[in-house]
């Protein structure tokens, strides 16, 4: 029993309690229930692995979303249904949520660790130590609550807004009037500081590195390269990519060794930002540049469209110089020096402009010269590349008439011949790896055995190159609400077979994805073929006396280069 004097202290107790509560944040039940179910769909794997602290981002940007979408349902059930809950009925139901919602995270947190060692077991890279997946929940849960109150601080301006507006209009014209002023006040927070303030430090960084000459790369010495004494386009001005791309391949005393004959002198010309203001002049610059340089000469011409920062796949050029011993000749020229996705997002027609001039200038170069005397006309582009060599081309008939092969690598989802080949894919093949026009022109390929049977494949050969586990090539905003069909069919052998569609969060881990792929550095998984590109070049361009062991061989010497230059 308690004594006086032990009263009035539990009371000064309990009202310092309540105020307590007042000053943690209130969350809405419907709201968290649709957010824990976010939260644990979140966990579940998607095409690459995820570090905790990725899977932690993206797991709190979806358990907010959730929430979201869950504050919104409760708001429109609560419109048309009267029916309220006892407080005893509203403690029960918390307290089944509190204990539910933790068993099932606390559940889906142990599974997403599971299924993500069962990934990097799959794509054959280094699993990280279990325990590190610890900060997933502590780093969703933080996110979570930043993102929400940020809502919330948005709600209360757009009521206040509503209320001073209130005084002079009609209520509900005041709301809806706020409710635009608010938004436009955070569209414009965004778009003119926020994302100002990240392109422009984006567009400051990439332009030093573009200009920044590394110690280890020489300008060339031989009239064969684009930045040589003989060039009409300075070393400096080709950008740290097109410098990467003239001084590096194989030298002839390299092709002399591979081949066992002796081996021509191999042609790259390269044309930087600098040499002229628009696309249409740089690529006249580049032309010129290729026919000083004797690239028509070569017996084999391949016109090159390189990736937002002007980057060249070291092993895909690489490869077709071996696989002709050097009579080649390949010419690029430079749109940009921002990464591919950041280049798309800024200006997504640039790309497609370069590729479009580019080829269209070489081919008609390359159509006045009689026709016993062209070279092999070759087009190749990987990821944002392919998605601007695809614009010179109207559709496969195109491709037949004015090329003699295309090698296109892992093309990104919008890219529109791509979409098109898929779209219209023979009845009954699958959209991962479909067949268009039962195989005449265009084929898909994941694997060398995708390539080989090349008995009904006249001659030229258009390739695609994709993993079922690239996220460049399946990421797309449909899947926010829709179901694609390469997760309806048979899943490929570098996808774990527990990948599953969920509205909303599909999306945002294969977005995750996309910023990953860059960086995932497994050989024929995701975003990396190098192997994959000697075996599709063997296929379009087939060497005289070329053997299934020198393809095999060719691959050594290319991850041998790879592994010493540290790529």
């Amino acid at each position: 029993m308690q004594t006086e004097q032990e009263r009035p202290t539990l009371a000064r107790i309990r009202p310092h309690a309540a105020r307590i509560g007042r000053w943690l944040p209130r969350y809405d039940f419907s709201g968290l229930v649709v957010g824990i179910l976010f939260f644990c769909w979140s966990l579940t794997p998607s095409l690459l692995p995820r570090s905790w602290l990725l899977q932690g981002f993206v797991s709190g940007i979806l358990v907010a979303a959730g929430y979201g979408v869950g504050v919104l349902i409760g708001h429109v059930v609560g419109r048309f249904v009267t029916y309220r809950l006892t407080p005893t009925h509203r403690r029960t139901a918390w307290r089944i949520l509190l204990i539910v919602g933790g068993l099932a995270a606390i559940v889906f947190l142990r599974l997403g660790v599971h299924w993500q060692q069962e990934v990097h077991v799959l794509l054959e890279v280094a699993e990280p130590p279990t325990f590190s997946y610890l900060g997933t929940a502590a780093l969703a849960g933080a996110l979570f609550v930043v993102l929400v109150q940020l809502a919330r601080s948005l709600r209360w301006l757009n009521r206040k807004m509503a209320t001073w507006l209130d005084r002079w209009i009609p209520q509900r014209v005041a709301q809806v009037i706020a409710a635009v002023l608010a938004g436009a006040m955070v569209v414009g927070l965004l778009d003119g500081i926020v994302f100002a303030a990240f392109f422009d430090a984006a567009d400051g960084i990439s332009r030093t590195v573009d200009a920044a000459i590394a110690e280890d790369v020489s300008p060339p010495d031989t009239s064969t390269r684009s930045g040589s004494p003989a060039s009409l386009v300075s070393w400096e001005g080709l950008g740290s990519k097109g410098r990467d791309f003239v001084a590096g391949g194989p030298t002839t005393a390299e092709l002399e060794a591979f081949n066992g004959r002796s081996a021509a002198e191999p042609v790259r010309v390269y044309v930087g930002l600098e040499a002229a203001e628009t696309e249409h002049d740089r690529a006249a610059v580049t032309v010129a540049e290729l026919e000083r340089a004797g690239g028509f000469d070569q017996a084999v011409l391949c016109v090159i469209v390189p990736t937002g920062t002007g980057w060249i796949s070291p092993t895909a050029a690489a490869a077709l110089e071996y696989l002709h011993n050097g009579d080649t000749a390949l010419v690029s020229m430079q749109y940009g020096y921002l990464p591919s996705w950041l280049s798309y997002l800024v200006d997504p027609a640039r790309a497609r402009e370069a590729g479009r001039e580019l080829f269209n200038q070489v081919y008609d170069q390359w159509s006045d010269l009689p026709e016993d005397e062209r070279p092999l006309l070759l087009v190749y582009g990987e990821s944002l590349g392919s998605h601007g060599s695809e614009a010179a081309f109207s559709g496969d008939a195109d491709l037949r008439n004015r090329t003699d092969g295309a090698l296109w690598v892992g093309p990104p989802n919008f890219n529109t011949l791509w979409r098109e080949f898929t779209t219209r894919r023979d009845r009954g093949t699958l959209e991962r790896l479909p067949t268009f026009d039962g195989g005449q022109t265009v084929r898909f390929a994941a694997s060398a055995s995708d390539l080989y049977d090349t008995s009904d494949w006249p001659h030229p050969r258009v390739v695609y190159l994709q993993h079922a586990s690239d996220p460049v090539v399946w990421w797309s905003p449909n899947l926010l609400l829709r179901q694609p069909d390469w997760l309806r069919e048979p899943y490929g052998d570098d996808v774990l077979g527990t990948v599953r569609w969920f509205p909303l969060v599909t999306f945002a881990q294969l977005t995750v994805d996309l910023l990953n792929g860059y960086s995932f550095d497994a050989d024929g998984y995701g975003h990396r073929y190098e192997s994959r590109v000697v075996d599709a070049w063997v296929v379009i361009a087939p060497s005289e006396g070329w053997k299934a062991a020198d393809t095999e061989r060719l691959k050594r010497v290319l991850s041998a280069e790879r592994e010493a230059s540290g790529r």
